[in-house]
């Protein structure tokens, strides 16, 4: 066994792999780019090395600088984790060359498996179902086209060496597979330093299903059930869970069958996972071989109670795997959320900046330690007061329970998303606690169109189903009289001029539009402050809430008429520091608790609209400048291609919102932009 190992990965993955090796008593080098130097997973492992500048090309693909420090630290062994070098055989074939164990498959087998072109065809040698398409590399857009033409829209135009959603566009028509194929190209060359495309028909209507194997060097092979991974947005994916609702035994067993001989077909030795493309009718055909350590193994480690980052060690170090195809346990329900920096009411644009304030939901799951059932576990990279930069992938945790069944599943994730405190930056939590919450998904009537179908027009406050909205207004309410309560106990007031607590309030819900605000009336009484315990009535509806919580406490922890809760309370914001800000099940409120004569006087107060910034084509989130497309004094059409912006390791094109004369390019190429920055004036 290694007694060091290094891991050419950041973030949470890096994290992760650290945690295994830990409890083997290997020892662990981080590497990281200067703008993680205060990471997480840097001030986790037992040694830490910079190796270059921010971006990720110039930092962690750079396989050489990773290999040096390999060889100046001792370390026998490399994990790659996921995405940067993972699936990179060149990167694979070097370390094994400088007599270094690379903890993954051997360079071959990535390079036949990894390789989508490649892994194609062998699938086909091998008699595995594949979908049609145009499987060579395609040199022009314009080439694209036409082989998209002659496949029949709708197409994915798909990178080579793509993963992660990087480098794939769905294309309807001409336009779209014009425009899609360069995006690809660029994405593709920027994120892989590999740029072939191809083609093939895009399956309306499918499933994501795919199968977790393991394999050794002494050719033993086991499938380790399917994960469902067809809640996606913009082909990547958001919700993961273990087993799938919609496959049957039999379907089960062909497909992991299948994933194993394509497994054999190249020695696979190591944690790999088989794509499949399932139909409605459960035929499943092949679509790729992720070679490496797949984000959502969490939800397989739950329900088969096996670390697959310790699986990979030990065969990397020539151990036979310790179990057989019938020893494979499937116990329970898993789910994963992706917990995202990016703002869901905003066209999930990226949100990076500072976590004023970081505090997951109590684990009760840990990463490396199968032996805890039934819990909530969280996967992270981030800490409290810690910077998201702007030059990675937006995850910033991953949200893991494991339940006796889905339904308990599901409950387990909506409690544990009410718990999670994420101030400072955006988060998608909002979005992923209305698909929980959003019948189709809890039949498990979905596929890989679920988020495009009902959120077409994007995501809106609207679009967070509350079972009881006024549970919210109480809730402000009660914690309003809680500390009325606290001031009014407060020594040394002057006579005459002591708080009052009272018991009747009205309850502003704030709206950022002129005269939406909403009043609501309120009364609170039978308040016991020593239990925490209040009677909050709105119109005919009694909420009956008992909270230990302090006033403090940016979680409140109660019961509502008998019922457990958990939700978030953040007391003022920027622009209103009066103001509660409630967060229960997805859906937020702004709320002022005020007396009834102060809503009155409220209600005359006028409203201030905000600046008209029509003219101006503004950075809607903090990105770098890579393109402006336009010029002094040049006519722009509408939905013209003003700008790109980078961020995330994702190209964002801005366009014109109506026809116009620049008269001013305010921003240049190259400019690190702030949300809101103006990069093109209008005349």
């Amino acid at each position: 066994m290694f007694s060091k190992i290094l891991i050419a990965n950041r973030g949470e993955i890096a994290c992760r792999v650290i945690a295994t090796a830990r409890k083997m008593g290997i020892a662990t080098v981080a590497v990281y780019s200067e703008a993680d130097k205060e990471a997480r997973h840097v001030s986790l492992a037992d040694e830490a090395v910079c190796i270059g500048p921010a971006p990720s090309r110039e930092s962690y693909l750079l396989a050489d600088k990773i290999i040096e420090v390999c060889q100046q630290t001792g370390a026998q062994a490399v994990h790659p984790g996921y995405g940067f070098l993972s699936e990179n055989e060149a990167f694979a074939k070097k370390v094994e060359e400088q007599g270094i164990t690379f903890i993954g498959p051997k360079f071959e087998a990535i390079a036949a498996m990894g390789d989508k072109i490649a892994s194609k065809k062998l699938a086909e040698a091998a008699q595995v179902n594949t979908i049609p398409g145009y499987n060579d590399p395609i040199a022009t857009a314009e080439e694209a086209v036409g082989i998209a033409q002659g496949i029949g829209y709708p197409v994915m135009i798909k990178a080579s060496a793509g993963g992660g959603g990087k480098g794939l566009r769905v294309a309807y028509n001409d336009k779209e597979a014009l425009e899609g194929f360069t995006a690809c190209q660029n994405e593709a060359r920027n994120s892989f330093g590999d740029d072939r495309i191809f083609i093939e028909k895009f399956v309306q209507e499918p499933r994501h299903i795919e199968i977790q194997i393991l394999g050794d060097a002494h050719g033993n092979v086991v499938y380790l059930n399917e994960r469902e991974c067809s809640i996606q947005r913009r082909h990547q994916k958001v919700i993961e869970e273990a087993p799938s609702p919609f496959i049957s035994d039999a379907t089960r067993k062909a497909m992991g069958e299948q994933a194993v001989a394509l497994a054999k077909a190249v020695n696979y030795q190591s944690a790999g996972t088989v794509e499949f493309v399932v139909g409605k009718d459960q035929d499943f055909y092949f679509l790729e071989m992720n070679t490496r350590l797949q984000v959502e193994h969490p939800v397989t480690e739950c329900i088969t109670g096996l670390d697959l980052v310790e699986q990979m060690i030990r065969v990397a170090a020539g151990e036979k795997l310790t179990i057989q195809q019938a020893d494979v346990q499937r116990d329970g329900w898993a789910i994963e959320c992706r917990i995202n920096a990016e703002d869901p009411f905003r066209n999930f644009l990226p949100s990076t900046g500072r976590l004023v304030r970081f505090a997951p939901p109590e684990a009760s799951m840990w990463q490396g330690d199968t032996s805890h059932k039934y819990g909530v576990r969280v996967d992270t990279g981030v800490y409290d007061g810690g910077e998201i930069p702007m030059y990675y992938d937006s995850m910033i945790a991953k949200l893991i329970v494991h339940g006796k069944d889905r339904s308990d599943a599901i409950a387990k994730m909506r409690q544990a998303l009410n718990e999670f405190v994420i101030r400072g930056i955006n988060s998608n939590i909002p979005f992923q606690a209305a698909l929980l919450a959003h019948p189709k998904f809890v039949t498990g009537d979905f596929n890989t169109g679920f988020i495009a179908e009902h959120y077409a027009h994007g995501f809106k406050a609207e679009d967070v189903p509350h079972d009881d909205p006024e549970f919210l207004v109480a809730l402000a309410a009660f914690v309003r009289r809680k500390s009325r309560e606290r001031t009014a106990g407060i020594s040394g007031q002057l006579p005459g001029y002591g708080v009052k607590v009272g018991q009747d309030y009205s309850v502003i819900v704030m709206d950022a539009q002129a005269g939406a605000n909403r009043y609501v009336d309120v009364h609170v009484d039978e308040f016991t402050g020593e239990v925490g315990y209040a009677k909050v009535t709105i119109g005919e509806k009694t909420y009956k809430i008992t909270s230990h919580s302090r006033i403090s406490d940016i979680k409140i922890v109660g019961e509502c008429n008998g019922e457990k809760f958990v939700a978030q309370v953040e007391r003022g914001t920027a622009k209103n520091p009066l103001a509660l800000v409630v967060q229960h099940n997805g859906t937020k409120i702004e709320a002022m608790v005020v007396s009834r004569r102060m809503a009155d006087l409220h209600r005359m107060m006028p409203f201030k609209a905000p600046p008209d910034m029509s003219k101006y084509v503004l950075s809607p989130m903090p990105g770098l400048l890579v393109d402006v497309a336009v010029q002094v004094g040049q006519k722009v059409q509408a939905g013209e291609r003003v700008a790109v912006i980078e961020a995330m390791k994702m190209e964002n094109v801005l366009f014109a919102a109506a026809d116009g004369v620049v008269s001013k390019v305010v921003a240049s190429k190259g400019d690190n932009l702030v949300v809101d920055q103006p990069i093109v004036e209008f005349e």
